[in-house]
């Protein structure tokens, strides 16, 4: 048959009807696929769900074991002591900043004895505050019981820097800046206390076995709860993301 038949006019019709057919039916399917994809997302966010990806697994296996000691929303599961107008939640974070006062965490009926703690904190300049642990409630004063894990990067009156293990093995070097977070971690295992900032060790105590207990602040590894200190009215300083890990 010759190139201009009515045959081969008649052929490539056909062809190119079945290939705009096809292109037509696959650009249908992909679009109702995306389509899918993004009912689906809507659904998970809907339940309060999210994809995971490569990071958040990776982030949440690190994380494993860890539990959460504030909601980010309330003070639910802690207790003030005196001049409780000293705390505030703001933004997602405690906020401290007022008279001496000591926020107890009592969401947990056991004590802590071996644990690995974490928090985010972040000071305004000048400011001073502390983290307490192996502590337990007290109405006021300065928490008697247990070891106080110093925040202070600038804080004019005193030479403790944060992560000192107060008044028994003191940092006198800021490890962070003001106005920017770092993560202070507290491990306590058996005899052993560490204290780090941003993954760096700053306080490795070992406590010696005849150690006795302070009368006016006991400063000896046993076991109890942990508390946050507002120090003083010039003082801010906010805390987020607390959680800690048994090691028993």
């Amino acid at each position: 048959m010759g190139r201009d038949s009515p045959v081969s006019h008649g052929a490539a019709s056909a062809i190119n009807l079945v290939f705009l057919y096809f292109r037509k039916a696959l650009a249908t399917m992909f679009r109702s696929l995306f389509q899918c994809v993004g009912m689906l997302g809507l659904g998970l966010a809907g339940l309060g769900l999210t994809p995971v990806i490569a990071q958040d697994a990776t982030k949440q296996e690190t994380e494993a074991g860890f539990v959460s000691l504030f909601d980010g929303k309330s003070m639910k599961g802690w207790k003030v002591n005196e001049n409780p107008e000293s705390w505030k939640v703001e933004d997602g974070n405690l906020v401290c900043k007022g008279e001496r006062s000591h926020l107890f965490f009592v969401g947990d009926e056991k004590p802590y004895k071996n644990f690995h703690f974490k928090a985010e904190v972040k000071t305004e300049p000048n400011s001073n505050a502390g983290i307490y642990f192996h502590t337990k409630y007290q109405e006021s004063g300065w928490p008697k019981y247990g070891f106080e894990c110093q925040v202070n990067l600038s804080y004019n009156s005193d030479p403790r820097k944060t992560s000192s293990l107060y008044a028994v093995k003191d940092v006198l070097e800021a490890a962070a800046k003001d106005n920017e977070w770092y993560t202070q971690e507290i491990i306590v295992q058996g005899k052993k206390v560490t204290l780090k900032v941003n993954g760096k060790t700053m306080v490795e105590y070992n406590e010696p076995e005849d150690q006795k207990a302070g009368s006016d602040f006991t400063r000896k590894i046993d076991e109890g709860t942990f508390a946050l200190q507002a120090h003083d009215p010039g003082s801010k300083v906010y805390f987020r993301n607390l959680r800690v890990k048994r090691l028993d």
